[in-house]
């Protein structure tokens, strides 16, 4: 397979006509940061089952001379969400107005990158040009994805009931619409029209922010306009871990980009002669390096407020060590099966500067909630239900605290001069798929697209599945799914192209000022590059 190439800028994405709003955004002179703003927004139009406004977001930018830096945009519970809200219920619902109970991040995000971009990468295009792909798609239609079928079909039974659901997502007759049907969100379309002429702030401070709290109100939501005017993304450094031949870069805590960047670590410093991310041996130390990482997000990683820990401590050649001492080579360990689930886009965008950007956006679950403003036309996020209601644990619910998140965008500065931009969706998945697509690239010889498309393993749950399995796409060799057996994983061979194994993309700058970039087939997505 052979990767797409640019000189003057590439975008990747999940769905083409986001990646072709990006690249429109390049071709006007605009930089990674604005393109990958128009990419956001028209995904959370085209692509309204993975991600919308109504989530958090996550950003890494890079730009040669400066220092990489990092936009935490998520959301904090609302001043009035207590477990004395969910009564003697065990847990937080994952569906209605009860899990939609932290503020929505996304939009601060574009925002501060925005703002970012104009104090720092010379910036000029209006915002309101940013949204013009998502507000026309918005407004006059959009095709509907075989995703968006499938996935619409079967979360129809436990969404279909939630407020608003049915009139955004089902069709004049009460049904999924088609692959290939038209669907628009005019409701939708119009606070987006509200953002591009008053400014992401406006969606916490403005006219907009007391629309969407009538909103929250009426649909039995606990967050609140005063919720929403207290929230701010927060602009800072990034984690980062110098392996042997790579620096690699992911978001700080209340993300688990530590884990990935534990895996790469771990990986790194077990892998042999003759090992290879293809085969069995490489996948087991993979696997086992995820095990590890995964104990430690596990046992600190929460909202960094409230962490025991500073996470700079647990990426020490020491910890690291330690966990890559405690990797059989010979036999599969115990796994204790973490939870997770997550519905998500990542993007990826470099410009003729060789200025990049890492973004990652999500609703959580498929649709999020399930709650859809009845006034502004989008859908919350769950991202509030990985709350415990019981106190004293790790990631127990207070007011105005930050739930752990899935999210992590991902870059690579290699030693070598080449910058890699990489990421996917798909929660438990998405330090994984990472590991994978930087092994096979920096390691495993492959080029930056077979990286994405080769076939791919899944250790756990993801998509709110139970299965702690760990799945293997059945494009791999007979021998190597019986070699993994051997050495005791539990092993469940799933279908040829997965959408479970996440929505993977990535970019390579080359020194030469080459962009190569490199899709999933598992996604609706494309590189668009010029």
């Amino acid at each position: 397979m052979n990767p797409i190439l640019g000189r003057r800028g590439a975008v990747v994405a999940p769905h083409s006509l986001a990646s072709q709003a990006g690249l429109d955004i390049l071709r006007e002179g605009g930089n990674a940061i604005e393109a990958t703003i128009a990419v956001a927004a028209t995904l959370a139009v085209v692509y309204p089952h993975m991600t919308g406004i109504g989530g958090d977001g996550f950003w890494l930018m890079h730009a040669p001379g400066q220092a990489m830096q990092s936009i935490d945009a998520c959301g904090a519970a609302g001043a009035g969400v207590t477990p004395a809200l969910y009564g003697d219920m065990a847990s937080i619902p994952w569906r209605g107005p009860l899990a939609a109970n932290t503020v929505a991040g996304t939009i601060s995000g574009w925002g501060a990158a925005y703002a970012y971009s104009q104090a720092h990468w010379g910036g000029k295009l209006p915002f309101a040009r940013l949204l013009e792909s998502a507000i026309f798609y918005a407004r006059e239609g959009f095709p509907v994805t075989h995703s968006q079928e499938a996935n619409t079909r079967n979360k129809l039974g436990e969404l279909q009931h939630q407020p608003g659901f049915a009139n955004a997502f089902l069709n004049a007759q009460g049904d999924v619409p088609k692959y290939g049907d038209s669907h628009a969100f005019p409701a939708l379309a119009a606070t987006l029209t509200r953002l591009a002429e008053a400014g992401a702030d406006d969606f916490y401070r403005g006219e907009l922010a007391q629309q969407i709290a009538r909103d929250l109100a009426a649909v039995g939501s606990p967050i609140t306009a005063q919720d929403l005017a207290n929230h701010q993304a927060v602009v800072k450094p990034p984690l980062s871990l110098k392996l042997s031949d790579a620096t690699v870069y992911n978001m700080a805590p209340p993300t688990q980009g530590l884990a990935s960047l534990l895996i790469l670590g771990v990986y790194d410093r077990i892998r042999q002669e003759g090992w290879n991310p293809d085969n069995v041996a490489g996948i087991h130390a993979l696997v086992e390096a995820t095990k590890q990482a995964f104990i430690v997000r596990d046992r600190f990683v929460t909202d960094p407020a409230h962490m025991s820990v500073d996470p700079t401590t647990l990426l020490t050649p020491e910890v690291v060590q330690r966990l890559a001492d405690a990797v059989p080579t010979d036999k599969a360990s115990p796994w204790p099966a973490p939870n997770s689930d997550g519905d998500t886009t990542w993007m990826g965008v470099v410009d003729d500067q060789g200025r990049a950007v890492s973004m990652i956006q999500s609703i959580y679950f498929e649709f999020g909630s399930g709650v859809v403003l009845p006034e502004s036309g989008f859908w919350w996020q769950n991202r509030g239900c990985s709350f415990d209601l019981q106190p004293g644990k790790l990631r127990s619910l207070e007011p105005g605290r930050k739930p752990f998140h899935t999210l992590n965008p991902a870059m690579a500065k290699l030693d070598d001069g080449r910058l890699l931009v990489y990421g996917t969706m798909g929660g438990e998945g998405q330090p994984q798929t990472q590991a994978a697509v930087f092994s096979r690239y920096v390691w495993g010889g492959h080029n930056v697209r077979s990286a994405v498309a080769a076939p791919r393993w899944l250790l756990g749950r993801t998509w709110a599945e139970q299965s702690t399995s760990l799945k293997v796409e059945s494009r791999y060799a007979a021998d190597v799914v019986e070699g993994l057996k051997a050495l005791g994983h539990p092993v469940e061979v799933v279908s040829d192209f997965d959408e479970r194994m996440g929505h993977a993309g990535a970019l390579v700058l080359h020194p030469t000022g080459w962009i190569e970039g490199g899709e999933d087939p598992r996604s609706d997505g494309c590189v668009s590059a010029w």
